[in-house]
Protein backbone atom coordinates (compact mmCIF):
# COMPACT_ATOMS: atom_id res chain seq x y z
CA UNK A 1 0.00 0.00 0.00
CA UNK A 2 1.26 3.41 -0.80
CA UNK A 3 1.84 5.76 1.50
CA UNK A 4 1.55 9.90 1.64
CA UNK A 5 5.23 9.92 0.98
CA UNK A 6 5.46 7.24 -1.82
CA UNK A 7 4.32 7.47 -5.95
CA UNK A 8 0.53 6.95 -6.29
CA UNK A 9 0.49 3.30 -7.35
CA UNK A 10 -2.99 2.33 -7.98
CA UNK A 11 -4.61 1.76 -10.84
CA UNK A 12 -8.14 3.67 -11.86
CA UNK A 13 -9.36 -0.38 -12.12
CA UNK A 14 -7.90 -0.60 -8.11
CA UNK A 15 -8.86 2.64 -6.95
CA UNK A 16 -12.52 1.52 -7.96
CA UNK A 17 -12.17 -1.55 -6.66
CA UNK A 18 -10.61 -0.06 -2.76
CA UNK A 19 -13.76 2.94 -2.69
CA UNK A 20 -16.43 0.54 -3.85
CA UNK A 21 -17.43 2.68 -6.73
CA UNK A 22 -16.84 1.84 -10.13
CA UNK A 23 -14.50 3.37 -12.87
CA UNK A 24 -16.54 5.40 -14.72
CA UNK A 25 -17.92 7.51 -11.66
CA UNK A 26 -14.08 8.08 -10.88
CA UNK A 27 -13.92 9.11 -14.41
CA UNK A 28 -17.17 11.27 -13.95
CA UNK A 29 -15.64 12.98 -10.71
CA UNK A 30 -12.19 13.42 -12.31
CA UNK A 31 -14.50 15.72 -15.14
CA UNK A 32 -16.50 17.62 -12.55
CA UNK A 33 -13.28 18.36 -10.91
CA UNK A 34 -13.54 16.66 -7.62
CA UNK A 35 -10.99 14.49 -7.95
CA UNK A 36 -7.05 15.77 -8.56
CA UNK A 37 -5.34 14.37 -11.89
CA UNK A 38 -3.86 10.98 -11.60
CA UNK A 39 -0.01 11.00 -11.74
CA UNK A 40 1.08 9.84 -15.61
CA UNK A 41 3.35 6.95 -15.34
CA UNK A 42 5.18 4.90 -18.15
CA UNK A 43 2.91 3.97 -21.14
CA UNK A 44 0.52 7.01 -20.06
CA UNK A 45 -1.05 4.59 -17.39
CA UNK A 46 -2.44 6.80 -14.69
CA UNK A 47 -1.65 6.03 -10.81
CA UNK A 48 -3.52 7.16 -7.78
CA UNK A 49 -2.67 7.35 -4.43
CA UNK A 50 -4.02 7.41 -0.87
CA UNK A 51 -5.04 11.35 -1.05
CA UNK A 52 -7.61 10.02 -4.48
CA UNK A 53 -8.83 7.04 -2.13
CA UNK A 54 -9.48 9.53 0.84
CA UNK A 55 -11.47 12.46 -1.12
CA UNK A 56 -13.35 9.81 -2.84
CA UNK A 57 -14.50 8.46 0.89
CA UNK A 58 -15.44 11.88 1.28
CA UNK A 59 -17.37 12.16 -1.56
CA UNK A 60 -19.33 9.22 -0.44
CA UNK A 61 -20.00 10.55 3.09
CA UNK A 62 -21.34 13.94 1.76
CA UNK A 63 -23.85 12.21 -1.01
CA UNK A 64 -24.80 9.87 2.49
CA UNK A 65 -25.86 13.25 4.01
CA UNK A 66 -27.95 14.33 0.86
CA UNK A 67 -25.55 17.10 -0.83
CA UNK A 68 -26.05 17.20 -4.26
CA UNK A 69 -22.81 17.37 -6.52
CA UNK A 70 -22.80 20.97 -7.83
CA UNK A 71 -22.74 21.53 -3.31
CA UNK A 72 -20.27 18.73 -3.11
CA UNK A 73 -17.85 20.34 -4.79
CA UNK A 74 -18.39 24.14 -3.09
CA UNK A 75 -17.56 22.43 -0.08
CA UNK A 76 -13.96 20.42 -1.57
CA UNK A 77 -13.68 23.95 -2.90
CA UNK A 78 -13.05 25.54 0.90
CA UNK A 79 -11.05 22.95 1.67
CA UNK A 80 -7.29 23.90 1.68
CA UNK A 81 -5.85 22.39 -1.49
CA UNK A 82 -2.81 20.97 0.48
CA UNK A 83 -4.79 18.25 2.05
CA UNK A 84 -3.12 15.10 2.57
CA UNK A 85 -4.63 11.68 2.61
CA UNK A 86 -4.85 11.98 7.10
CA UNK A 87 -6.52 15.23 6.46
CA UNK A 88 -8.93 14.34 4.30
CA UNK A 89 -10.09 11.02 6.67
CA UNK A 90 -9.95 13.51 9.61
CA UNK A 91 -12.65 15.20 7.05
CA UNK A 92 -14.63 12.17 6.02
CA UNK A 93 -14.55 10.64 9.96
CA UNK A 94 -15.95 14.08 11.58
CA UNK A 95 -18.44 14.64 8.75
CA UNK A 96 -19.69 10.65 9.41
CA UNK A 97 -20.22 11.50 13.07
CA UNK A 98 -23.32 13.42 11.97
CA UNK A 99 -24.38 10.51 9.86
CA UNK A 100 -27.24 8.23 11.51
CA UNK A 101 -25.44 4.98 12.44
CA UNK A 102 -25.22 2.91 8.73
CA UNK A 103 -23.17 -0.05 9.55
CA UNK A 104 -22.57 -2.13 6.60
CA UNK A 105 -22.02 -6.22 6.91
CA UNK A 106 -18.70 -7.37 4.84
CA UNK A 107 -16.90 -10.89 5.00
CA UNK A 108 -12.94 -11.02 5.83
CA UNK A 109 -12.05 -10.90 2.26
CA UNK A 110 -14.16 -7.89 1.43
CA UNK A 111 -12.62 -6.29 4.44
CA UNK A 112 -9.10 -6.64 3.19
CA UNK A 113 -9.86 -5.67 0.15
CA UNK A 114 -11.71 -2.16 1.38
CA UNK A 115 -8.54 -1.89 4.03
CA UNK A 116 -6.14 -2.66 1.06
CA UNK A 117 -4.42 -5.35 2.78
CA UNK A 118 -4.19 -8.68 4.64
CA UNK A 119 -5.82 -8.32 8.26
CA UNK A 120 -4.08 -10.46 10.98
CA UNK A 121 -6.71 -11.54 13.74
CA UNK A 122 -4.49 -9.16 15.93
CA UNK A 123 -5.33 -6.33 13.41
CA UNK A 124 -9.24 -7.62 13.78
CA UNK A 125 -9.20 -7.26 17.23
CA UNK A 126 -7.98 -3.88 17.26
CA UNK A 127 -9.83 -2.95 15.14
CA UNK A 128 -12.77 -4.19 17.03
CA UNK A 129 -11.42 -2.47 20.09
CA UNK A 130 -11.97 0.91 18.06
CA UNK A 131 -15.12 0.29 17.54
CA UNK A 132 -14.41 0.28 13.79
CA UNK A 133 -15.84 -3.00 13.33
CA UNK A 134 -17.60 -5.61 15.39
CA UNK A 135 -17.97 -9.32 14.41
CA UNK A 136 -21.86 -10.82 13.94
CA UNK A 137 -23.07 -13.74 15.98
CA UNK A 138 -23.07 -17.06 14.33
CA UNK A 139 -20.98 -15.68 11.37
CA UNK A 140 -16.95 -16.34 12.47
CA UNK A 141 -16.26 -14.71 8.24
CA UNK A 142 -18.71 -11.64 8.76
CA UNK A 143 -18.33 -8.34 10.26
CA UNK A 144 -20.13 -5.21 10.83
CA UNK A 145 -17.99 -2.66 9.40
CA UNK A 146 -18.38 1.37 10.13
CA UNK A 147 -17.07 2.60 6.95
CA UNK A 148 -16.96 5.85 8.10
CA UNK A 149 -13.82 5.06 10.50
CA UNK A 150 -12.54 2.00 8.27
CA UNK A 151 -9.14 3.85 6.62
CA UNK A 152 -8.78 5.96 9.65
CA UNK A 153 -8.71 2.64 11.86
CA UNK A 154 -6.57 0.85 9.41
CA UNK A 155 -3.52 3.62 9.42
CA UNK A 156 -3.60 3.34 12.94
CA UNK A 157 -2.64 -0.29 12.95
CA UNK A 158 0.85 0.53 12.09
CA UNK A 159 0.94 3.84 14.07
CA UNK A 160 4.36 3.16 16.17
CA UNK A 161 2.20 3.93 19.27
CA UNK A 162 0.66 1.59 21.94
CA UNK A 163 -2.39 0.40 21.31
CA UNK A 164 -3.93 1.27 24.97
CA UNK A 165 -2.78 5.27 24.53
CA UNK A 166 -4.66 4.93 20.97
CA UNK A 167 -7.76 3.97 22.78
CA UNK A 168 -7.01 6.71 25.58
CA UNK A 169 -6.78 9.10 23.27
CA UNK A 170 -10.33 7.53 21.81
CA UNK A 171 -12.05 7.96 24.88
CA UNK A 172 -10.70 11.85 25.06
CA UNK A 173 -11.84 12.84 21.94
CA UNK A 174 -15.24 11.12 22.63
CA UNK A 175 -15.72 13.46 25.93
CA UNK A 176 -14.65 16.76 24.30
CA UNK A 177 -16.65 15.98 21.48
CA UNK A 178 -19.47 14.81 22.85
CA UNK A 179 -19.35 18.00 25.18
CA UNK A 180 -19.02 20.49 22.05
CA UNK A 181 -21.93 18.99 21.11
CA UNK A 182 -24.04 19.32 23.63
CA UNK A 183 -23.40 23.09 23.52
CA UNK A 184 -23.68 23.38 20.06
CA UNK A 185 -27.72 21.59 20.12
CA UNK A 186 -27.97 23.86 23.16
CA UNK A 187 -26.89 26.99 21.07
CA UNK A 188 -28.88 26.35 18.31
CA UNK A 189 -31.81 25.35 20.11
CA UNK A 190 -32.19 28.76 22.19
CA UNK A 191 -31.16 31.05 19.33
CA UNK A 192 -32.21 29.56 16.31
CA UNK A 193 -34.89 26.52 16.76
CA UNK A 194 -37.01 28.68 19.25
CA UNK A 195 -37.61 31.64 17.89
CA UNK A 196 -38.09 29.93 14.61
CA UNK A 197 -41.10 28.20 16.52
CA UNK A 198 -42.23 31.54 17.43
CA UNK A 199 -42.34 32.46 13.17
CA UNK A 200 -43.61 29.14 11.45
CA UNK A 201 -46.54 31.25 9.57
CA UNK A 202 -43.83 33.72 8.07
CA UNK A 203 -43.08 31.43 4.70
CA UNK A 204 -39.82 33.34 4.29
CA UNK A 205 -38.75 32.57 6.95
CA UNK A 206 -39.41 29.00 7.11
CA UNK A 207 -37.47 28.79 3.38
CA UNK A 208 -34.58 30.52 4.91
CA UNK A 209 -34.52 27.74 8.36
CA UNK A 210 -34.74 24.95 5.20
CA UNK A 211 -31.79 26.77 3.29
CA UNK A 212 -30.00 26.56 6.70
CA UNK A 213 -30.83 22.96 7.49
CA UNK A 214 -29.21 21.78 4.45
CA UNK A 215 -25.69 23.52 5.11
CA UNK A 216 -25.52 23.98 8.62
CA UNK A 217 -24.05 20.51 9.32
CA UNK A 218 -20.99 20.67 6.59
CA UNK A 219 -20.17 24.28 7.77
CA UNK A 220 -20.45 23.16 11.26
CA UNK A 221 -18.31 20.16 10.37
CA UNK A 222 -15.59 22.10 8.63
CA UNK A 223 -15.56 24.82 11.28
CA UNK A 224 -14.77 21.91 13.71
CA UNK A 225 -12.18 20.43 11.77
CA UNK A 226 -10.26 23.93 11.28
CA UNK A 227 -10.47 24.53 15.01
CA UNK A 228 -9.61 21.43 15.88
CA UNK A 229 -6.39 21.32 13.48
CA UNK A 230 -5.12 24.70 14.48
CA UNK A 231 -5.50 24.02 18.07
CA UNK A 232 -3.17 20.84 17.73
CA UNK A 233 -0.53 21.93 15.75
CA UNK A 234 -0.31 24.88 18.50
CA UNK A 235 -0.28 23.06 21.30
CA UNK A 236 1.96 20.30 20.19
CA UNK A 237 4.31 23.01 18.82
CA UNK A 238 4.11 24.53 22.43
CA UNK A 239 4.81 21.12 23.96
CA UNK A 240 7.90 20.57 22.30
CA UNK A 241 9.57 23.74 22.56
CA UNK A 242 9.17 23.48 26.06
CA UNK A 243 10.82 20.18 25.70
CA UNK A 244 13.27 21.80 23.85
CA UNK A 245 14.49 24.49 26.35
Amino acid sequence: MATETEEPTLTVDELAARAGVTVRTIRFYSTRGLLPPPAIGPRRVGHYGPAHLSRLALIEELQHHGMTLAAIERYLEQLPPDLSAHDLAIHRAVVASWAPDAAEEATRAELERRAGRALSDTDIDRLAAMSVLERTEGKADAFLVDPGLLALGVQLLDVPIAHETILAARTVLLEHTRSAAHELTRLFRDEVWNPYRERESDPDHVAAMRSLSAHMQPMVVQALVTAFQRSLKEELRAAFRAESE
